[in-house]
């Protein structure tokens, strides 16, 4: 991969949550955290030192102002927003606690972002001096305008010659709330990409059939036909979580190329303060070993670290540098002074 800059497509919204691991309003107070798939994973990059670029649109308001002052603080190239009147897209988030499971309720209809005509985007001008474009399945699922800019991005992409990565990040509450047809806007989304972040019902999805066996024989099996249908497709990369409970999870990561792949261990992380974002931190760190000229290991290993360090900090987004990565691959676990 090239170190031009990346530039993200997709929604950025606020999050609510109540504090600690309270119910939805058990409590009057609410925090708020600046959240969005594609927006978590350009601020991930931007920490680790990379140029990235957000494109999205923003209600013409404070909260849509403070989004922008969030990014931009992170380092992530703001320029490419759109203010417009209109509504900020939420979502709210009652954490879980031992058995209790989290949930997300959305509140993004008819934001400023999911009702933006598709004609609306400049392409050419948005992508100007980028390598890839970044984005996920959330974007297409919030309706027509979006599901049709999405294509339109991807196709602009690699008609410019950048890369196209994209994380499968199916949400059925999503796609249901429109006359939707999830599987045929997602095909031709990866059908543009050549990285793809998904896992084996993912590629179930996408290609109308289920795969046999277990573990890392299914996965790679699912590789293989993903690779067979989408030619442009060069890498795959997926983790693997085993719950325990909210507190504890078991996680592996795989990235398959058409030629090899790589599985890493197991790691536990317990302790758990928040868990999403973990995925887009997975991205990030994919992305980061190949940007480093890492391999299929290098990879997964630093993504597997980067959603392992995600799992201890609130918020939506990774913010970890490099020394934050280097020193978590190194296994020291102490107070560093």
């Amino acid at each position: 991969m090239n170190d031009k800059p990346i530039a993200f497509f997709g929604e950025v919204m606020l999050r609510l949550s109540p504090p600690g691991r309270e119910l939805l309003f058990q409590t009057p107070a609410l925090q708020i955290h600046v959240g969005g798939a594609e927006a978590n994973v350009a601020t991930g990059l931007a920490c680790l030192g990379h140029a990235t670029r957000m494109i999205t649109a923003v209600s013409d308001n404070p909260m849509g102002r403070a989004v922008i002052d969030e990014l931009r603080r992170h380092g992530v190239d703001a320029s490419t927003i759109v203010r417009e009147d209109g509504r900020l897209g939420l979502y709210f988030l009652q954490p879980g606690a031992g058995l209790r499971a989290s949930e997300v309720v959305y509140d993004r209809a008819h934001s400023v972002f999911a009702d933006r005509p598709a004609k609306a985007w400049d392409w050419t001008k948005a992508l100007d001096g980028c390598g890839r474009l970044h984005l996920s399945g959330i974007t297409p699922a919030l309706g027509p305008n979006s599901a049709a800019a999405a294509i339109t991005a991807a196709k602009a992409a690699r008609d410019q010659g950048l890369g196209v990565s994209f994380d499968g990040n199916y949400r059925a509450r999503l796609w249901e709330t429109w006359d939707s047809d999830p599987r045929g806007v997602l095909t031709q989304l990866v059908d543009h990409a050549d990285i793809l972040f998904g896992n084996h019902r993912d590629i179930s999805l996408l290609l109308g059939k289920t795969f046999s066996g277990d573990g890392s024989d299914r996965r790679r099996e699912a590789a293989e036909a993903a690779f067979d249908a989408f030619p442009n497709l060069q890498l795959i990369a997926s983790t693997a979580r085993h719950v325990d409970d909210a507190d504890s999870h078991r996680i592996a990561a795989r990235v398959d190329m058409r030629d090899s792949a790589h599985q890493t261990e197991e790691a536990l992380v317990a302790g758990i303060v928040d868990r999403l974002g973990a995925g887009d931190a997975f991205a990030t760190g994919v992305l980061h070993g190949l940007i480093e000229g890492g391999d299929a290991k290098a990879a997964a290993e630093a993504g597997l670290a980067l959603t392992c360090l995600k799992h201890s900090l609130p918020g939506d987004a990774s913010l970890f540098t490099r020394g934050d990565l280097a020193a978590f691959e190194g296994g020291g676990l102490d107070v560093r002074r």
